[in-house]
């Protein structure tokens, strides 16, 4: 019994970890999310100067068709929101078991467990689970909007310097030509949006059991193809320099690695 409240928790820990790690990442020691977001933003691209100005003017008005600015900000506020809300509602109707297999449990512990639903459990843990689950993902991507449009700048350069590569000046007219007329910008209007329509992500989301089914067979490939590696070093396999150099990175003391180090080693000894 105690096995499987502790593996739901588990379940239920990496379906939270869908909204959670943006902001994990920003509670990790020395952190500073802003520093290479303004980095990305504020860089020339790369080779911008060896292309022929008149093809990267001419592919920034491309560009300005089909990617305008703020189109994160389009996106996260319509087709992304709703796939991600998507995505969430389909984790919660998984089979535990299914959910287990991803999160690497063997096969013979998925057979082990209920046919229930994520939805079923957290129907009695949490009656506001969805609620909570949906404030927690708007929260997220409302602060993933100042984020992308810090970013923006950098991605339509990135994409201008793209086009000027694959298209030449003949083709880039024309093809700036095209989106002059109706037929043209009607397309442009939806560039961006037409990966995520809902007909197009109702196929998508049909890939999401098969590759439940398939989960199993790819994670004993996986182990199959890692298994010649070196196996991860234990702290007591480093050295007092590297035990420094760690206790630094995490802002933690060697002793308080240490305890844990033995702590984890205890534990996977059992």
């Amino acid at each position: 019994m105690a096995y499987r409240t502790d593996l739901t928790r588990a379940l239920l820990a990496t379906a939270l970890a869908i909204t959670a790690c943006g902001a994990q990442a920003q509670d990790m020691p020395g952190a500073a999310p802003n520093a290479p977001v303004a980095a990305i933003a504020d860089a020339p691209p790369a080779g911008a100067s060896q292309i022929d100005p008149a093809r990267l003017a001419a592919a920034r008005i491309t560009v300005d068709h089909v990617f305008p600015v703020g189109t994160y900000a389009r996106l996260l506020g319509g087709p992304l929101g709703k796939l991600m809300d998507g995505m969430m509602g389909g984790v919660g109707r998984l089979p535990l078991g299914d959910l287990a297999a991803i999160c690497g449990a063997k096969p013979e512990d998925v057979a082990k467990m209920p046919k229930a639903t994520l939805d079923d459990i957290m129907a009695i843990y949490d009656p506001a689970y969805h609620q909570r689950m949906t404030v927690a993902m708007h929260a997220m991507m409302g602060e993933m909007g100042g984020l992308f449009e810090q970013i923006e700048p950098g991605i339509r350069d990135g994409l201008v310097r793209a086009y000027a590569i694959r298209f030449s000046l003949d083709q880039l007219d024309d093809i700036n030509r095209f989106f002059d007329t109706p037929s043209g910008a009607a397309y442009a209007a939806n560039a961006a949006q037409i990966g995520m329509d809902p007909a197009v992500m109702a196929k998508m989301q049909g890939v999401v059991p098969l590759l439940m089914k398939r989960m199993p067979d790819i994670m004993k490939k996986i182990q199959a193809d890692t298994a010649a590696l070196p196996k991860p070093r234990k702290w007591s396999d480093m050295t007092a320099d590297e035990h420094h150099k760690l206790a630094l990175l995490f802002g933690e003391s060697e002793e308080q690695l240490a305890r844990q180090a033995a702590r984890k080693e205890k534990a996977a000894g059992k």
